[in-house]
């Protein structure tokens, strides 16, 4: 499968692992990625750990801002128990949400980190059958 979509939106959320949190991390974030794994709308989830800085950063494609929306729906209990190990450090957008997903990111994540959004210029997704 290939797209080239304007409407294709990448998440990156950098998270700082609360000390003493890094197995219950672990385990909350393996729920939530076999969760959206099974029932998302997520074209892509990948999540990567830095143990030394406790650190870890989490990828999501989605097709568009619907998709993001219907992921917010589907797995706020698993967002809320990844939250109680981490708080987000830093997020970023990459493609154009639309104004509703813009304002309930913001809303989110209020004051406690830099939340950047990039417009797309170009590009493609490639995936392997």
């Amino acid at each position: 499968m290939t797209t080239q979509s304007s409407a294709i939106l990448l998440f990156r959320n950098t998270m700082r692992i609360n000390d003493g949190h890094l197995d219950g991390f672990r385990e909350a974030i393996a729920r939530a990625v076999d969760f959206a794994q099974q029932h998302g709308p997520q074209l892509m989830v990948e999540t990567f750990v830095d143990e030394e800085q406790m650190l870890a950063h989490s990828f999501q494609l989605y097709r568009d801002s619907d998709a993001v929306r219907l992921h917010w729906q589907l797995a706020d209990p698993y967002i809320k128990e990844v939250m109680e190990h981490c708080r987000v450090e830093r997020f970023e957008v990459f493609g154009e949400p639309d104004a509703d997903v813009v304002e309930s990111v913001r809303s989110a994540l209020g004051d406690q980190c830099p939340l950047t959004f990039s417009p797309r210029i170009a590009g493609f997704v490639r995936f392997a059958k």
